[in-house]
C-alpha cells in the first residue's frame, strides 16, 4: 500500500537561501538578546545577535575576494569545505557562514582513523578543510596544501583560525557580502552515511531538502500547539535549555544543534564529546530541560551510578534517536525523570535530511495520531512512503517490507557515486534497505534492517568495509573475508561485528590464533571505535556462497547464533 502523511501539507517550499529561514526572518528581529549558545566544558558564551554578527562577518571574510582580504571561496569555483572537529561554538558559526554564500561543506567524523579520513576527503573532494587542534595532525595528513588547512578555535602560528577570519573582516572593515541566493537543488552539505550497503559515501543535501526538513518541524509544533499549552520551562528567565552531546558530525546532532533551534528563543547548551561524568554535572548547573540520546547513550547511563545519583530534577523533555530504542531501556531512563511520561523518539536517516517519522503528542490531529508502544511513530508532513516485498508488489496493511520515502526532504544523491545513487534514489523514491510495517493506524513499526549496514551505537557500520579493511592487511592473512551484525549489543536488537575469515598460505603459517590476533589489532588500528569486531573473529575453510557468488551472511549468522546459545545453556 501506498501512505501519505496525516499532518496538513507543508507550504510551498521557496526558491531561497536556507539562511533566511534560520536566521534572517521579520520576527527575529524583534527577539530580546538572549544567550543562544554555551560551551559547557569551557563556559563559552554567544547571545543570539553576537552569533548571527559572527556568521555574517565570517562569511563576509570567506567568500569576499583577496584583494579585500577574504578567501575567495565560492562553490563556482569548485570549492567545498570540510570540517573535522569536535563540537565547539564555531563550528556550528562556520557551518552557517558556508550556507550563506552557498558553499558546500563536508561534516568529517572527529572519531576518524586515518584511513577513515583520506576516504571522507576523497569522496566529498573537499578543497580546504578547517579542524579543531586537537585534530590539526591528522588534517595535515589530506593531502591539501598547507595554507588550505585552518583551525577552527584557538590559535596556530602561522595559520588563520575562524576567529581570524570574523576579526580581519571587522578590523578590515570588508563590506559585508549579502546572502546568496540558492535553489531548492542548491547543494548545502555533505554528511557520510553507508546507505544501504558498502563504503561510507557522501550524502548530497540542499537548501531546498533542509528548509522543507525545518518546515516538517513548523507543521507539527502547530498541530501539537493546538492541544497542549506551551510548557513553562525550568531554565533561566523560564527559558527552555536544549543540552546536547551528540556529535554535529551526524545528522541528529547536527539538526538539534544547528538547525532546529532558530524558531523561539532557546539556550543551547553543548558539551564538545561525552563524557558521563561531564554530562550528569551539566544538566543541573546549566538546569537543562530538554535532553537529546541516542540508545547506546542511554544504555550507559541507566547502567552507571553517577546518573542514578544525579539532580535531574529540572528537565521536562527527554528525546532519543538513530536507532531503535526498545521499551525496557525507554522504561528505565524515563523511571529517573518526574513528571516525563514519554521519550520523543522517532525514524529517520541522513537520506531523507533527517526524519521521516515521529512519535506524535497525544491528543493530536484529533485523536487520529496513534502513540503506540515499540513503533517509531507516524509519518512527518509532506512525507509519502510506499512498503515493498522482495518481489516488488505492494506489502499490505501489518506486512513488513522495505519502505521507499518520495519527499522534498529526500537528498539530491551521493556526491561522486553514480552506481550507489542509481541503486538508492529511484524514479524519485528513496529505498532505505530498511523492513518496515505499517499497521492499520498509519503507525510505522522497524523490523530489521533490508541490507547489510548495521547501526552500532546509533551509527552506521558498513560490513563491506570492515571486510575491505581484513583484505587490506598488509600481511595478506586472508584470501575472503564476510562481516555481519550477531548478537552482544547494548540493547537487545543491536549487532555488532564479526567476522569470518579463509586464511591465506601466509595466515596459515602463522596459526589461526595468531592471524586472527594480528587481524583485530588491525582493523582497531584502521578503522573507529564502533566498527571494531566485538563479536570477535572466526577462521573457516570456506566462505558459504550461491550459486551466483553471493556471500550467505544470514547462514553464518544463525550458525553462530546457534552455537552461542548452546554455550549460555550449557553455563
Amino acid at each position: 500500500m501506498y501512505y501519505k502523511s496525516m499532518y496538513p501539507d507543508l507550504p510551498i517550499i521557496p526558491e531561497a537561501n536556507v539562511h533566511h529561514l534560520l536566521l534572517n526572518r521579520p520576527e527575529q528581529q524583534d527577539w530580546p538578546d538572549y544567550t543562544l549558545y554555551v560551551n559547557a566544558t569551557t563556559g563559552e558564551q554567544r547571545s543570539f545577535r553576537q552569533f548571527v554578527e559572527r556568521v555574517r562577518d565570517g562569511a563576509t571574510t570567506l567568500g569576499s575576494g583577496i584583494e579585500q582580504g577574504g578567501l575567495g571561496i565560492s562553490h563556482e569555483n569548485g570549492e567545498i569545505v570540510g570540517i573535522l572537529s569536535e563540537n565547539c561554538l564555531d563550528y556550528i558559526a562556520l557551518l552557517h557562514s558556508l550556507l550563506a554564500i552557498t558553499v558546500p561543506f563536508a561534516m568529517i567524523s572527529a572519531y576518524s582513523t586515518p584511513l577513515e579520513f583520506k576516504h571522507a576527503i576523497t569522496m566529498s573532494q573537499a578543497t580546504r578543510v578547517f579542524v579543531s587542534l586537537s585534530l590539526l595532525p591528522l588534517a595535515l595528513t589530506s593531502g591539501l596544501p598547507n595554507d588550505r588547512i585552518y583551525v577552527l578555535e584557538g590559535h596556530v602560528k602561522g595559520r588563520l583560525s575562524y576567529e581570524d577570519l570574523v576579526s580581519r573582516a571587522r578590523h578590515n572593515r570588508i563590506p559585508r557580502l549579502p546572502i546568496k541566493h540558492a535553489t531548492r537543488d542548491t547543494l548545502a552539505y555533505f554528511v557520510f552515511s553507508s546507505g544501504t550497503s558498502g563504503l561510507p559515501k557522501a550524502v548530497m543535501i540542499s537548501h531546498g531538502n533542509l528548509t522543507n526538513s525545518l518546515l516538517q518541524i513548523k507543521v507539527v509544533t502547530e498541530e501539537v500547539n493546538k492541544v497542549q499549552k506551551p510548557p513553562v520551562w525550568n531554565g533561566p528567565n523560564g527559558m527552555q535549555v536544549l543540552f546536547n552531546v551528540l556529535p554535529i558530525h551526524h545528522t541528529y546532532g547536527l539538526h538539534v544543534t544547528c538547525f532546529r533551534v532558530f524558531f523561539s528563543p532557546l539556550v543551547v547548551v553543548v558539551l564538545p564529546k561525552w563524557d558521563i561524568n561531564s554530562y550528569v554535572e551539566a544538566i543541573p548547573k546549566y538546569r537543562a530541560t530538554t535532553i537529546y540520546l541516542v540508545p547506546s547513550l542511554v544504555h550507559q547511563l541507566v547502567h552507571r551510578p553517577q546518573f542514578q545519583n544525579a539532580d535531574l530534577s529540572t528537565v521536562q523533555t527527554v528525546h532519543c534517536g538513530a536507532a531503535y530504542l526498545p521499551v525496557s531501556l525507554s522504561e528505565a531512563l524515563l523511571s529517573r525523570f518526574k513528571g516525563i511520561e514519554r521519550v520523543g523518539e522517532g525514524y529517520g536517516m541522513s537520506e531523507s535530511t533527517i526524519s521521516i517519522a515521529n512519535k506524535p503528542v497525544p491528543g493530536v490531529l484529533n485523536g487520529r495520531a496513534k502513540n503506540k508502544p515499540g513503533s517509531t511513530g507516524i509519518l512527518l508532513p509532506g512525507i509519502e512512503v510506499r512498503v515493498v516485498r522482495e518481489d516488488g508488489t505492494l506489502a499490505a496493511v501489518n506486512e513488513p517490507g522495505e519502505l521507499h520515502v518520495r519527499s522534498g526532504c529526500v537528498a539530491l544523491g551521493y556526491h561522486n557515486n553514480e552506481k550507489a545513487t542509481k541503486e538508492t534514489f529511484v524514479d524519485g523514491w528513496l529505498h532505505t534497505g530498511d523492513r518496515i510495517r505499517i499497521d492499520e493506524d498509519g503507525v510505522l513499526f522497524f523490523e530489521d534492517r533490508a541490507k547489510d549496514t548495521l547501526k552500532v551505537s546509533g551509527l552506521q557500520v558498513s560490513p563491506v568495509e570492515i571486510e575491505n579493511t581484513l583484505l587490506a592487511h598488509p600481511d595478506k592473512l586472508i584470501n575472503d573475508a564476510s562481516v555481519a551484525g550477531v548478537s552482544g549489543g547494548r540493547t537487545l536488537d543491536e549487532r555488532i561485528p564479526r567476522a569470518w575469515v579463509v586464511l591465506s598460505s601466509e595466515g596459515r603459517k602463522l596459526g589461526a590464533s595468531v592471524a586472527m590476533a594480528k587481524l583485530d589489532v588491525w582493523v582497531r588500528e584502521s578503522l573507529s571505535k564502533y566498527k571494531w569486531l566485538r563479536g570477535g573473529i572466526e577462521v573457516l575453510d570456506e566462505i558459504p556462497k550461491s550459486p551466483t557468488g553471493k556471500v550467505l551472511r544470514r547462514q553464518l549468522v544463525e550458525k553462530y547464533e546457534n552455537e552461542h546459545k548452546a554455550l549460555k545453556a550449557k553455563l
